[in-house]
């Protein structure tokens, strides 16, 4: 019998004890998404890594709900490209 789990109860640490789940450390896993990028400043770099290391924490042990990626996320690289800044305007329901 097929079980079903819902996906909002679905952490990474279910998905490492279930099914030996790894994380792949190999910078080259998905090379394409290095190609053709511009260059940043090491103080972006330092931003990014923060991002990066803020969800993976949330992935870990809750599940990844929309709202979850918007603020860990989205967000912050929204506010690290200028998008909060003129000439651009945000707009909430």
């Amino acid at each position: 019998m097929v079980q079903v789990i819902q996906a909002q109860n679905v952490t990474v640490s279910y998905l490492k004890e279930r099914f030996a789940l790894q994380k792949s450390e190999d910078e080259h896993f998905f090379s394409e998404w290095f190609d053709y990028l511009p260059e940043i400043s090491e103080l972006e770099k330092q931003y990014l890594d923060r991002v990066i290391t803020n969800y993976l924490s949330v992935l870990e042990n809750a599940p990844l709900l929309e709202e979850a990626v918007k603020l860990v996320v989205l967000s912050p690289l929204l506010d690290l490209a200028g998008f909060y800044r003129p000439p651009f305007h945000i707009l909430t329901e």
